[in-house]
């Protein structure tokens, strides 16, 4: 029996962070709590339930909640297609990286490091961002295939605003681990929508 309020959790964190990247590429910014929650994801490596991965809190998961509502809707066209082709191309990489255990053993070494500087530097300092950034091209976009980030040109070519996308991107594939882990699959996107629909407006009307 498959838990599908784990399971509609860590699709909310894949989805979450698919929505984060794209508020960047369009507007520049996006909600920096939320930021901080999608980033600090890629921390616990080991945790003793799944919302533990996101602060513990289901509230931490509103917009990833809604916007995964949009995605089970999916519109064809315009924002909604954006963040279908996001979630489910962070389900393909993650696909290849759990089929590369070179590149997971690579990934663990490299967070096992982030911990230690973040005893010296903030999760949202530049530091930090940029070190994730460099986890995510050095170890995750040569499995390929690479995520085409559409967005604003200008905004995408500001390099503050590309470690950040780089570095919501390593946290998507971090979600999309445990939706793995947690019995997601891609059956249920095509046969279990209603599931996943319905425990996701149940957790949402709790708020």
């Amino acid at each position: 029996m498959k838990n599908y309020l784990d399971i509609t959790l860590a699709l909310a964190g894949i989805c979450q962070s698919s929505m984060l990247v794209q508020h960047l590429a369009h507007q520049g910014q996006c909600d920096n709590e939320l930021l901080e929650i999608s980033l600090r994801s890629l921390l616990d490596l080991n945790p003793p339930a799944t919302l533990a991965v996101y602060g513990g809190r289901q509230a931490n998961l509103k917009l990833g909640l809604e916007s995964m509502i949009s995605l089970l809707n999916a519109s064809r066209t315009g924002p909604g297609a954006e963040l279908t082709r996001y979630t489910l191309s962070l389900m393909v990489l993650e696909r290849k990286l759990n089929n590369n255990k070179t590149a997971l053993d690579q990934l663990a070494q490299r967070i096992q490091q982030l911990d230690r500087q973040l005893a010296h530097f903030d999760l949202l300092s530049d530091t930090i961002i940029n070190a994730m950034a460099s986890i995510y091209v050095d170890i995750i976009s040569p499995l390929g295939p690479r995520i085409q980030v559409t967005g604003t040109p200008a905004l995408l070519q500001n390099p503050q605003i590309q470690a950040k996308i780089r570095a919501l991107l390593l946290a998507g594939i971090r979600s999309a681990v445990l939706w793995k882990q947690v019995g997601g699959g891609r059956l249920q996107l095509m046969f279990g929508r209603d599931r996943l629909f319905k425990q996701a407006r149940q957790i949402l009307a709790q708020f």
